[in-house]
């Protein structure tokens, strides 16, 4: 339904860059995924991602919660698809399908709080929504 991602520029990703992201619903009956998108490369120092995603519906305020996406791990290597260097990872950031509740214009945003700033060899990060099909 909505898929977009955002280019992290010299793949450094600062606490100060919180790519937005907005999108229209209008079949409120329906329940959907919302995924983060990432891109990084071989080079990533961690096996995880701590990020604070913020969403918004319309009308209300702004809502923010920290979630830790894992990335890898030693004994499998790094989560997704991968080309030469370069993965993909697509992450469900939503305990399973989950309804928009008002037609409108929703609102994410997606910061990184790493300790490490900025965060070095990402280079995308997006928000998809999937309608579910049930």
């Amino acid at each position: 339904m909505f898929e977009k991602t955002t280019q992290i520029p010299a793949q450094s990703w600062s606490y100060n860059n919180k790519p937005l992201f907005t999108f229209t619903i209008t079949d409120t009956s329906a329940a959907y995924n919302i995924y983060i998108v990432l891109r990084h490369t071989d080079a990533y120092n961690y096996n995880n991602l701590w990020v604070t995603v913020g969403s918004q519906a319309p009308g209300d305020t702004m809502r923010s919660q920290n979630i830790n996406l894992e990335l890898g791990n030693d004994a499998k290597g790094w989560e997704g698809t991968g080309m030469d260097d370069i993965y993909e990872v697509r992450k469900n950031i939503t305990p399973g399908p989950v309804p928009f509740k008002k037609a409108g214009i929703y609102t994410f945003t997606i910061a990184q709080i790493m300790r490490e700033n900025p965060l070095k060899h990402i280079l995308n990060v997006g928000i998809r929504v999937e309608k579910v099909n049930f």
